[in-house]
C-alpha cells in the first residue's frame, strides 16, 4: 500500500471516529461545559462583567443544568457557582437582593443535597455573607458554628474556627449556643430536699376561657385561649392496648384554671384527634388532653396579645399528598414534577371589624382599603388564572390572625397571600414590601412584624426562640421565590401608572399569621396609608386594581417558574 493511500485511510478512521468520540458526552456533560465556559469568559472579561445581564446570563445557563439534571452531581456545584456569580453581581451593582439569592442558592445546597461535600462550604459561605457583606456578626457567627458543629470532619470546619477565634466571644450570639452546641451530660446531683412553694398571690392564675380548632382528614389546628401568659409543658403519651387506652397528647399550663363557664369536651373526630377535653388537674394547673386517632407529628407555639396557645396536628395523607405528581401527558413543568402546582389559592385580606388596622389621612381604614384589593385580586386571578380563589373574609368582620393560616391549610391552599397597608410615624416614608417567614433581620422588619402581629417587639424576640423549630418544614424557599416574583411584577405595574413608587425591598420576619402555613406564603404591604400621597391612591379604584394586577401577575410568573 502506497504511503498516500496509508494517509487516507487513516483520515478517513479519524472522521468516523471524532464523532463517535462527542457523541459519547451526555446532553448533562454538554450543558455544564458550555456554562463553565461561559463563567471563565465572563470573570477574565472586564467589560462583560460592567453589564448586569451578561452575568444574568451566565446564572441561568447554572440555573437550566440542575433544573434539568437535579440528580447529577454537579447539581449542588450548579447552585454554589450561582451563589458565587451572584455575589460577584453584588459587588458590581450592589444589590442586596443578589445577595438574598446567594443565600438562597447556599441554603438549597444544604437542604436538597445533605450528603453533598459542598455542605460545608454553602454554610461557611453564607457566614460570609452576614460577616462581609450585611454586617451582621451575630448571624456570621451563628453561621461558622453550624459548620463546626454539623461537619467536624469537612475541609471548611478548620477555617470556621479561625473565623469564630477571630469574631471573639463578645460577639458570640446567645442564638448559636442554644441553637447549635449539643447539651453535655452532666453528673447526677445529690436530689435536694424540696422547699414549700410559696403561696400563689390571689388573682394571679390566668383563666382558660376556651378552645377553639379548624380541621380536615390531613390537618388539625387547636387553640387554647388564655386571659394572660402561662408556662406549659406537653407530653405525648404512647397508646396502651391492654386497657384499650389511645394515644393521647396534653399539655399542662400554670399558674391557671378553667373559667367557670368553660364548655366540655370538644368532638373533632376527623380521623386525626377524636376529642379535645380539660380538666383543672392541680389546684393551678389546668390540663388539656387531645385523644388521637392517627397522627405523623405535631407542633405547638405560643402566640401574644392575647395569649394563647396554638397545637399544629399533621397526618400522613398530608404529606403522601405533597409528595403526588399530578397525572398528565404533557411535559411537566419542575413546579409540578416537584408536586406544587397551583389550583387553591387564599387570598387573606388584614385586620377587619373590630380591628380596623392603620388609619391614615382622611381617616382611610386599612381594614377597607384592603378588602377592595383583595376582591379584585380575585376576580382577576378567576379570569385569567383559571384556579380556584378563597377569601379569609368578604366582608368587615374580625378573624385572629392563627384562625387565616388554618382556613388556607383546611381548604388544602397551594398559596397564602395575605395583603396589607404599612404605616409609619414619619408620613414621609413610603414604597412598597413583600415579606415572608423567617426571623427578622433588620429593624425595619421587627417593626412591620410588630405593627401587623398587634404585638410589642419584646414578644416578638420570644417568638424567636422557638421559631427556627416551627420553620424546619415550612415552605422558606417556595416562599422566597413567591414574595420576589410578586414583588417584582406588583412595582413594574404600578410604574407604568405612577411617579415616584419607592421599591422598600423583598424581606423576611416573624409574621403570626404566616406561621404554620404549609404551603408559600407571603404578606404583601401593597403602600404607606400615613403617606399622604399613597393614602389618596390607596382610596382610588384605580390604585387598587393596578395592585390586584401586579400581584397576579407576581402568582402567575411563580406558577409559570420552570416551565
Amino acid at each position: 500500500m502506497s504511503q498516500r493511500l496509508k494517509m487516507t485511510c487513516m483520515a478517513a478512521l479519524l472522521l468516523v471516529l471524532l464523532p463517535l468520540s462527542a457523541l459519547a458526552k451526555t446532553e448533562a456533560d454538554v450543558r455544564w461545559e458550555s456554562a463553565q465556559r461561559d463563567k471563565k469568559r465572563l470573570l477574565l472579561d472586564k467589560k462583560l462583567r460592567k453589564y448586569r445581564h451578561n452575568w444574568l446570563n451566565v446564572i441561568r445557563r447554572f440555573e437550566k443544568f440542575q433544573e434539568r439534571h437535579p440528580k447529577d452531581p454537579r447539581a449542588p456545584k450548579a447552585f454554589y457557582r450561582m451563589a458565587k456569580l451572584r455575589i460577584g453581581l453584588y459587588r458590581a451593582a450592589r444589590s442586596t437582593r443578589d445577595l438574598f439569592r446567594a443565600e438562597e442558592n447556599l441554603k438549597k445546597i444544604i437542604k436538597g443535597y445533605p450528603k453533598s461535600s459542598l455542605g460545608d462550604d454553602a454554610r461557611f459561605l453564607l457566614g460570609e455573607i452576614s460577616r462581609k457583606y450585611r454586617r451582621d456578626k451575630d448571624q456570621a457567627y451563628l453561621e461558622y458554628y453550624r459548620v463546626v458543629a454539623d461537619y467536624p470532619k469537612g475541609d471548611m470546619a478548620p477555617r470556621a474556627k479561625k473565623m469564630l477565634k477571630k469574631l471573639g466571644p463578645k460577639d458570640r450570639p446567645k442564638l448559636a449556643k442554644k441553637i447549635v452546641e449539643r447539651p453535655r451530660a452532666k453528673p447526677k446531683a445529690k436530689p435536694k430536699p424540696k422547699k414549700k412553694a410559696a403561696p400563689r398571690v390571689p388573682g394571679r392564675s390566668a383563666l382558660v376561657t376556651g378552645i377553639r380548632h379548624w380541621s380536615n382528614p390531613a390537618y388539625t389546628r387547636v387553640v387554647i385561649d388564655l386571659t394572660r401568659p402561662v408556662k406549659f409543658k406537653k407530653r405525648l403519651l404512647k397508646a396502651n392496648p391492654k386497657i384499650r387506652r389511645p394515644p393521647r397528647l396534653f399539655i399542662d399550663m400554670e399558674p391557671a384554671r378553667l373559667a367557670e363557664k368553660f364548655n366540655g369536651p370538644i368532638l373533632i373526630q376527623d380521623g386525626l384527634l377524636r376529642k379535645v377535653r380539660a380538666g383543672q388537674f392541680e389546684k393551678d394547673v389546668v390540663r388539656v388532653v387531645l385523644d388521637i386517632d392517627s397522627i405523623e407529628g405535631y407542633k405547638m407555639f405560643s402566640l401574644s396579645d392575647p395569649f394563647r396557645i396554638v397545637v399544629d396536628v399533621a397526618g400522613q395523607e398530608e404529606k403522601v399528598a405533597a409528595l403526588k405528581i399530578p397525572p398528565s401527558k404533557k411535559k411537566l413543568t419542575l413546579r409540578e414534577q416537584l408536586g406544587l402546582k397551583v389550583r387553591t389559592v387564599v387570598i387573606d385580606p388584614g385586620h377587619g371589624g373590630k380591628d380596623p388596622g392603620a388609619i391614615g389621612p382622611g381617616k382611610v381604614r386599612e381594614k377597607d382599603v384592603v378588602l377592595g384589593i383583595a376582591r379584585r385580586l380575585k376576580k382577576l386571578m378567576e379570569k385569567e388564572l383559571n384556579c380556584r380563589v378563597i377569601m379569609t373574609r368578604n366582608s368587615d368582620k374580625f378573624l385572629p390572625l392563627e384562625e387565616r393560616t388554618a382556613i388556607a391549610n383546611t381548604r388544602g391552599a397551594d398559596l397564602f397571600v395575605s395583603i396589607h397597608v404599612n404605616a409609619h410615624r414619619d408620613r414621609r416614608v413610603s414604597g412598597v414590601q413583600t415579606y415572608f417567614l423567617n426571623l427578622a433581620t433588620d429593624e425595619e422588619a421587627v417593626r412591620v412584624a410588630a405593627l401587623e402581629n398587634a404585638t410589642t417587639k419584646r414578644s416578638l424576640s420570644d417568638l424567636e426562640k422557638i421559631l427556627n423549630d416551627l420553620m424546619l418544614n415550612s415552605k422558606i424557599i417556595e416562599s422566597s421565590q413567591l414574595a420576589e416574583r410578586v414583588h417584582t411584577a406588583m412595582l413594574k405595574t404600578l410604574k407604568k401608572g405612577y411617579r415616584g413608587v419607592r421599591d422598600r425591598g423583598v424581606k423576611q420576619a416573624p409574621f403570626y399569621v404566616l406561621i404554620g402555613a404549609k404551603m408559600p406564603a407571603i404578606l404583601v404591604e401593597t403602600s404607606f396609608i400615613t403617606n399622604s400621597r399613597e393614602a389618596k391612591r390607596l382610596r382610588s379604584t384605580r390604585y387598587q386594581t393596578k395592585l390586584a394586577r401586579g400581584i397576579m401577575e407576581g402568582i402567575k410568573r411563580y406558577m409559570d417558574w420552570g416551565s
